[in-house]
Formats: structure tokens, C-alpha cells, sequence
């Protein structure tokens, strides 16, 4: 046959803002396979998160220019789509990058490969199944057979996704005991299993491995970090929880977690002390007019900090809405780069993994994160007596350039005030 007169490439989109390149971590489709234009086609590791990349076109997947675990730059070749039994070696633009190795004339028989007349398989039937990585990991930690929910998912398309399989799993007896993973818990950070790794064996480093380093060592190497902790009565907070969560689940479809509750409280404390909200630039100290709370989120194999935007103005339950979605994306491995840009104030949490304190490092280019610790009862002195309270340590580190003790100390204190009186969060403002 003649070669390709028309071939579509298919370049490594820029995924974000700041991406300059992508490893290659999947092919979802093997050379010689049909694809349709809109259907995902391979997963790309950026320095953000793993996403998927879709077919630019539809036809035949003549050839893949850059294998599994390749790193390239963005608007690179990676592969050619074009019709059964075309060459690929005149195409447009198919000819590989210097470094990569020269490519023979692939001549694909017509016979070897469906023609594009004939109806698309869909994956189930070709043996492959149409879900997302997360759904995978979380499949195979819950001993689930991931095929039993083969045409039942509810993204798009029909694929699988981490919510799937978490529905089939409460549904299940036999896996009961392991579906405690609904976003219920005291904290933002969904608990990441901790893989034991090898002794000696060498771990590389992923680009988000490598943006979290850059990021936090730029952080501590320029901003001079202080850190002041405050002890706080969470008592009155964790009763209005339980009194307003299942009402909020029945108006608004979603149970507020707890650190709904705290980001509220964030977010409220800047209108009194709006200094917090600013950055460092060269023309000076901008405080930022909106009130944006990133939420740090640990997935596997990193950190990423989606944002909840004008946390200010946006009651209990629309809080926790968008904190579940991100969480929801976060661990799915499909956050936008809108979703994590435009953040002016963080709030990270260990407190589902029992610390008390810790420094938490500030995420550039804002000025301060306030770090939740664990709640636990103690005994505690209230109007003279010794009583049983819920206690809650918050850590704000604050950049030193940019504000002194005093203020970040009233920030501090308008937030423990907040949560200390949390009736003050449901009120209209």
C-alpha cells in the first residue's frame, strides 16, 4: 500500500501551567490496536499527579515513539495514529528525536489489524478493563476482582473508577472490615497505605517525587519559617458535628468532615487578619483579594495540594462538597491544573495518624499553613474545675519576611476562637 498522506501525531500535551515534561507510565493501547478520537490512550506521570491522555483521532495506533517510563518534553512526538496497513516512515513529523533510536519502515498487513469500517470493541471485550489506576490499586488492596464491575462504572465512558469500587466493596460482606475509606475522618489527607520497601532497593525519583523536593527545599532554603502551636478545645466543635452532620448528609448529599469545619475556620480568621493571605514579590507584599485554602492531599508516591476556592463565603456543607471531590480526584489521579492553582493559604493535617506537633513547611509562594494535630481527651481546668476535653494542638508556620509573631500569634487565636465557638462557623457572614 502507499504511504499515509495525511497521519496525525500525537504530541505530550502540557497537562499545567508548569509542566515542561511527562514520564510515560502507561500505554493503554498496543501498537496495531484501533482507537477511537476522546478515548484515553496512555497515562502520563506530570509533576502534579498521573493523568490521562486522550486520542487526538481515531484509526490505528501505527506506532509509539516513546516506550513505557520515558520522560519527554511537552509538544513532543510520542506516537501516530493513522489507518490499517499504512507505512509510518513518511508520515509527517514521525521521524524520532535524535536520541531516539532509529525506526525500521513498519508496513502493518491490512489482514494483521480490524479496519476502521469495522464497530470498536469496547475494552471489556478485548480483554482489557476500562478503569482508572486508582481503581486498580484499590481493587487489588481490597482483594476485589475488578472485572466483576466490568460495564457497571460510573466515569466517563463507563470506566471504573475509585468510587466503583469502594460502593461494591460496602456492598460486600466479605470485604466488610476493609471499606473504613470513606472521607469521613478528622483529616484532609486520605490515609496513603505505606508500602514496605526492599532494603537496598533503589526507589527513582517520579516528577512529582521531584516538584514535592524542589518545592519544600526552595520553601525552607527562603523563607525563614517560624512556627507557633496553640492548644485548642475542640470539645463544642466535635458535639456540633455530630448534631449537624447526618441533617447536612440529608439536604446537601455529604457527611462535612472535620476539617471542613477547620478550613472554615481558616478562611474566616484571614477576614480579621488578612496579612496571612499574602505573598512575597519583588514589587512588595500583595495581599491577595480572595481567600483561596489549599488542602495538602497524600497520595501514592507524593503530595499534591488542591484548592478550594473563596472558602470565605462558602457555607459547611460546600466546603466539604469540594473538599470530597478533590480528595476524590486526588486519589483518582484526575485533578485539573485549575483545581491546584490559585491557592493564597494551606492547611495540611496528620491528624488520622496521631501526631501532636509538627512544623509544617509553607507551600510557596503564600506566606503561611496551619498544621492540624490529633484531637485526644485530657484533663483539662474549665470555670475553676478539672473536666474531660477534647484537645487539639494547630501549628501555623508563618514566613518571617513577610509578617512578625504579633500578628501571626492574633491569627492563631482567632482561629483557635473559631473552633473553640463553633457556632460562629454556621452563621451567615
Amino acid at each position: 500500500m502507499g504511504v499515509i498522506e495525511v497521519a496525525t501525531n500525537v504530541i505530550l500535551p502540557m497537562l499545567g501551567q508548569t509542566m515542561e515534561e511527562g514520564t510515560i507510565t502507561k500505554w493503554l493501547k498496543r501498537e496495531g490496536e484501533s482507537v477511537q478520537k476522546g478515548e484515553p490512550l496512555l497515562e502520563v506521570m506530570t509533576d502534579k499527579a498521573n493523568m490521562e491522555v486522550e486520542s487526538p483521532a481515531s484509526g490505528i495506533l501505527l506506532k509509539i515513539l516513546a516506550p513505557e517510563n520515558a520522560t519527554v518534553p511537552v509538544k513532543e512526538i510520542i506516537a501516530i495514529i493513522g489507518e490499517a496497513g499504512e507505512s509510518v516512515d513518511e508520515a509527517v513529523g514521525a521521524e524520532p528525536k535524535a536520541e531516539t533510536a532509529p525506526q525500521e519502515k513498519l508496513e502493518i498487513p491490512a489482514q494483521s489489524v480490524p479496519q476502521l469500517k469495522v464497530p470498536v470493541v469496547q475494552p471489556e471485550e478485548s480483554g482489557r478493563i476500562f478503569a482508572s489506576p486508582r481503581a486498580k490499586m484499590t481493587a487489588a488492596e481490597l482483594g476485589i476482582d475488578i472485572s466483576l464491575l466490568a460495564g457497571k462504572g460510573s466515569g466517563p465512558g463507563g470506566r471504573i473508577v475509585e468510587r466503583d469500587v469502594l460502593d461494591y466493596a460496602e456492598k460486600s460482606t466479605a470485604v466488610e472490615s476493609k471499606t473504613e475509606r470513606k472521607i469521613e475522618t478528622e483529616s484532609a489527607i486520605p490515609k496513603t497505605p505505606v508500602k514496605r520497601q526492599p532494603i537496598g532497593k533503589k526507589i527513582p525519583i517520579t516528577p512529582m517525587r521531584k516538584s514535592v523536593a524542589d518545592s519544600v527545599s526552595a520553601s525552607a532554603h527562603t523563607a525563614p519559617h517560624v512556627t507557633l502551636v496553640s492548644e485548642t478545645d475542640v470539645t463544642n466543635l466535635i458535639a456540633l458535628r455530630k448534631q449537624v452532620a447526618d441533617e447536612i448528609e440529608r439536604t446537601h448529599g455529604v457527611k462535612p468532615s472535620f476539617t471542613a469545619f477547620v478550613i472554615k475556620a481558616a478562611a474566616l480568621a484571614i477576614l480579621d487578619n488578612p496579612i496571612i493571605n499574602s505573598s512575597l514579590t519583588e514589587d512588595g507584599i500583595i495581599i491577595h483579594d480572595e481567600i483561596n485554602i489549599g488542602v495538602a492531599v497524600a497520595i501514592e508516591g507524593g503530595l499534591v495540594v488542591p484548592v478550594i476556592k473563596q472558602a470565605d463565603v462558602k457555607p459547611i456543607y460546600k466546603i466539604a462538597q469540594d473538599m470530597e471531590s478533590l480528595v476524590e480526584k486526588a486519589r483518582e489521579g484526575t485533578l485539573l491544573p485549575d483545581d491546584m492553582h490559585g491557592g493564597t493559604f494551606s492547611v495540611t493535617s496528620l491528624s488520622s495518624y496521631g501526631v501532636d506537633m509538627f512544623n509544617p513547611i509553607i507551600n510557596p509562594p503564600q506566606s503561611a499553613i496551619l498544621g492540624v494535630c490529633r484531637s485526644v481527651e485530657k484533663p483539662a481546668v474549665v470555670n475553676g474545675e478539672i473536666t474531660i476535653r477534647s484537645m487539639m494542638n494547630l501549628c501555623l508556620s508563618f514566613d518571617h519576611r513577610v509578617l512578625d509573631g504579633a500578628p501571626a500569634a492574633q491569627y492563631l487565636s482567632r482561629v483557635k476562637e473559631l473552633l473553640e465557638n463553633p457556632y460562629l462557623l454556621i452563621l451567615e457572614r
